[in-house]
């Protein structure tokens, strides 16, 4: 299988896609609200994954009810976030060798995250991995957050590059939606959660790992070479 065009530019998410963060947060988040006195579900946690911090919001207050103090939970969560993401950001498999791949062949890249600023470039520097990105659209930078495809729209405006011919990479379901939304050929890496049907209609691979990614990548270039 090969992509339907050649991409001219490839569009990451970063949690649960470059850095495998999101079982750590799931750790933080479970914890914290345990201490609170609450008890926090797989299945809250999973429904908050890729979303904005807005939506989270909602979320937690319309499961939790609007007494629960939601600037409590996430200034503590983020302290123990912190402090088990020390020693423990691992990148996930196939980054390094797909980001020397895309250097290779000239094609730019971008990050598209709900995430701040702050903790894009701390994950990306203690990776030493900040200079493969050309671009970064985090939190603040977009008026809506996924599953709507404003970060999507502003990496591409970003790389000067149309929708159409970016290549998105997600491992969430919003994100999915979200690239999707803004037309990009996008393809899904499962973190923690696995497509459904739907979710799976909007992408154009299903793939295992960023390893496959990079084939399919060279694949697709292969051949374009050779029809020429």
């Amino acid at each position: 299988m090969m992509l339907p065009r050649s991409p001219r530019a490839v569009v990451f998410d970063m949690d649960g896609l470059i850095f495998d963060t999101e079982t750590i947060y799931r750790e933080a988040m479970i914890a914290t609200a345990s201490r609170l006195g609450f008890e926090m579900s797989d299945t809250l946690f999973l429904a908050m994954v890729g979303l904005p911090a807005d939506a989270s919001r909602r979320l937690l207050l319309d499961h939790y009810g609007q007494g629960f103090s939601v600037e409590t939970f996430w200034a503590e969560a983020a302290q123990d976030f912190h402090r088990l993401t020390e020693n423990r950001v691992y990148l996930k498999a196939g980054v390094t060798e797909l980001l020397q791949a895309l250097e290779s062949s000239g094609l730019p890249c971008a990050i598209a995250t709900s995430s701040s600023h702050a903790s894009v470039q701390r994950h990306l520097a203690a990776h030493e991995i900040a200079h493969r990105f050309h671009f970064i659209v985090a939190h603040g930078d977009y008026q809506q957050g996924k599953p709507n495809p404003d970060p999507f729209l502003r990496a591409a405006q970003m790389l000067g590059t149309a929708p159409e011919y970016c290549l998105a990479l997600e491992d969430s379901s919003n994100g999915v939606r979200a690239a999707s939304a803004a037309g990009m050929m996008t393809v899904m890496v499962p973190d923690l959660i696995q497509p459904t049907d739907d979710i799976r209609s909007m992408c154009i691979r299903v793939a295992c790992d960023l390893h496959e990614v990079r084939e399919l990548l060279l694949t697709t270039a292969a051949r374009i070479s050779s029809a020429e």
